[in-house]
């Protein structure tokens, strides 16, 4: 358990948790504001089983990790959970453009043009958080964190020292 709130990382990647948890946040706050669009009524036209179901699921967890990277408390596990969550959009909504047709049974969205260039230009915001996600994962919350809070409560300990 020690593993998850150890963090050696600088202060400074308080930036790329604000950032990468701000807009899974947003996206997760949007799947209910506008379900139709983002939520269970896009998952239905990209093809994701039990839409009702994983639209409001997806959404919890994008608002849950978002701020738990926020604040810097269980990052490791938020960013673990959020690597699969954008993963999957990834492998549902990008690999198709990439391709040029459906995949698994996820639908291709209409666009101008597909291929390598329409996919990397769609999937750009995706990759981003995948890569400050991985990074977060390797190097934990950083100094300011409630991970790292947690972790100097723990490495003093409650009992005095000896002087010999």
């Amino acid at each position: 358990m020690r593993e998850l709130f150890i963090t050696d990382a600088p202060a400074a990647t308080i930036l790329v948790r604000i950032m990468t948890g701000s807009v899974f946040l947003s996206e997760g706050i949007q799947k209910f504001l506008y379900p139709e669009d983002l939520g269970s009524g896009r998952f239905t036209k990209i093809g994701i089983p039990s839409p009702d179901v994983m639209g409001p699921f997806v959404g919890s967890c994008e608002v849950v990790c978002g701020i738990l990277l926020i604040v810097g408390f269980l990052t490791r596990v938020a960013a673990i959970v959020l690597l699969i969550d954008i993963s999957v959009a990834i492998v549902s909504t990008k690999i198709p453009v990439l391709l040029g047709h459906s995949l698994w049974g996820f639908s291709l969205p209409k666009l101008p043009r597909y291929g390598f260039w329409s996919m990397t230009h769609e999937a750009r915001t995706d990759f981003s958080m995948w890569l400050g996600l991985l990074f977060l994962l390797i190097v934990g919350a950083g100094r300011w964190s409630f991970d790292a809070k947690v972790m100097r409560g723990r490495t003093r300990s409650p009992w005095p020292t000896a002087v010999g």
